[in-house]
């Protein structure tokens, strides 16, 4: 029960990451963050019954660099929405492709990598564009991480229905509790 997640917010309401529970609650009781919004569960000392914190908010600031997407295969098709670079084709079976092949100097970096049909890949082989008279439809960059990428996973538990309007996917303006 004391597991269970809590959106920690920075001091201008910008989402920060996810703590538990024990987490939050030392963080208000050392007056570093104050409640935004509360759990559904209650929890039980001998002498008190406390609503849980949903959602907190640091009372300082907190300077972070911005996070980043992870570079993975999945990650890549996604970018591409599951479409060769090359011909446009949509399909669920779809190869990585190094734009400026690695044993060219090519690098292994989002900037390089692009979803190309095994055809494409094939034709392209490991010529450069030029070389393959071939171009791309979309011009291959990193993704930011959003908030759907960062929490994602904690928004398929209906119990963390909150921090929807914290993380700028409700239209509601945020409340205090």
């Amino acid at each position: 029960m004391l597991n269970a997640a809590v959106l920690v917010l920075n001091q201008n309401y910008e989402p920060l990451n996810v703590c538990d529970i024990r987490r939050a609650f030392n963080l208000l009781g050392a007056d570093k963050a104050e409640l935004i919004a509360r759990n559904h569960q209650v929890i039980h000392t001998p002498t008190l019954a406390i609503p849980a914190p949903s959602v907190i908010r640091l009372v300082y600031l907190v300077r972070r660099p911005r996070p980043k997407v992870k570079l993975s295969r999945r990650e890549v098709f996604a970018r591409d929405g599951h479409i060769c670079q090359y011909c446009g084709t949509h399909s669920r079976d779809l190869t990585i492709d190094h734009v400026m092949p690695r044993h060219r100097g090519g690098r292994h970096e989002w900037e390089n990598l692009v979803a190309a049909c095994r055809a494409c890949n094939h034709r392209k082989g490991s010529k450069t564009l030029a070389e393959s008279r071939m171009s791309l439809l979309r011009a291959p960059r990193a993704p930011r991480a959003d908030a759907r990428y960062l929490y994602g996973t904690y928004l398929a538990d209906e119990r963390n229905d909150a921090w929807r309007t914290f993380l700028f996917m409700d239209d509601a303006p945020p409340q205090r509790a």
